[in-house]
């Protein structure tokens, strides 16, 4: 009865969002695709000229499959800091919010869902341009769609964390350089983890983006996926302990 009500509480917390995000629509959608987009045609063409294959698949394919993993990341991470403490403190959006019958376990799931359904809208666009120019071998690709739903959720817990303790924008540069920006040039988006130390190889294999990345890239690729339980129950288990954290975190920082 209590997973039904937070459900019904989460998910209209998530339209509340939907329907001011499509006012926003077209600025939101060139901001978080059009980097993505420059790396393919950047490093994709550019570089995949002079690398040829890499891993045993074009670069072009190596790169969008990372890119397509990392832009989730990277989708769900600014939503859950920068939109959530807007929402949180500036705006007053939450004391709203919670003057309803609605719990802080239903908004904080509501914004993990809508992070999510962000990474899943922009992720979606990026594979379609990847397909279009020739990176994706197979329909298999399509299976990568429920995957970026999950990363997002991943990370949009992660972060959450991050902005509950937030006592202003400038907190989250910590937390980007840090965390985010090393497992996006660390974790096999751009080369292969096999060409770090072995040291390295070791601790990247502990961070989540390491794990969407192995899931993401043979599917792109259209390779097969191992250890397909392994890298699911990292990312759940990150998803699962960076939300019930940032429940109790936020609760307590809001006092309700």
């Amino acid at each position: 009865m209590a997973m039904a009500q937070t459900a019904r509480g989460a998910v209209s917390v998530w339209r509340r969002n939907a329907l001011v995000w499509r006012r926003l629509m077209g600025p939101s959608l060139l901001i978080n695709f059009g980097e993505p987009f420059l790396y393919l045609l950047g490093l994709g063409y550019g570089l995949g000229l002079f690398i040829g294959k890499m891993a045993g698949m074009p670069y072009l394919t190596f790169l969008a499959s990372g890119i397509l993993a990392s832009s989730a990341m990277n989708t769900a991470t600014f939503e859950a800091l920068y939109s959530v403490y807007t929402r949180m403190i500036p705006q007053r959006t939450y004391e709203a919010i919670l003057a309803t019958p609605l719990e802080i376990q239903d908004v904080m799931a509501g914004e993990v869902l809508w992070c999510a359904t962000k990474s899943l809208i922009n992720g979606s666009a990026i594979l379609l341009v990847a397909a279009l120019l020739g990176a994706v071998q197979g329909w298999q690709a399509l299976l990568v769609l429920p995957l970026l739903f999950l990363i997002g959720i991943c990370f949009a817990g992660l972060a959450l964390i991050m902005t509950a303790f937030a006592q202003g924008y400038d907190f989250f540069n910590y937390y980007m350089t840090l965390f985010i920006t090393p497992m996006f040039i660390v974790c096999g988006v751009f080369y292969p983890i096999s060409s770090l130390p072995e040291a390295l190889q070791s601790f990247v294999q502990i961070l989540p983006l390491t794990h969407a990345v192995a899931l993401v890239r043979p599917l792109v690729a259209g390779g097969p996926v191992t250890d397909v339980a392994l890298h699911l129950g990292v990312l759940v288990a990150y998803a699962v302990a960076g939300l019930s954290i940032a429940t109790v975190m936020v609760r307590r920082r809001l006092r309700v």
